[in-house]
């Protein structure tokens, strides 16, 4: 076997292509994006109430990106890979 027919044989062996692992990787960004904007918004003081847990980033802004991330990997599992 040449080094080329290697090359291509190596390549039909692989399970997904370069397009879909980069959109693997943003779909994990959005995920990791959506976890790290979720957190915090608790009190020093646990006698101290604070409504900062509520506020659009942690109840709507975060849990859509996670959405969004879980789709995008759903999309560069089925997506065909060239």
């Amino acid at each position: 076997m040449t080094k080329q027919n290697k090359e291509q044989n190596k390549e039909k062996n692989m399970l997904f292509g370069k397009r879909n692992y980069k959109f693997m990787l943003i779909g994990l960004g959005l995920i990791g994006l959506g976890f790290i904007l979720m957190s915090g918004g608790g009190s020093d003081n646990p006698q101290e109430w604070s409504d900062a847990i509520f506020d659009f980033r942690r109840i709507r802004l975060a849990p859509m990106l996670i959405l969004l991330g879980m789709f995008v990997e759903i999309y560069a599992i089925m997506t065909k890979s060239e």
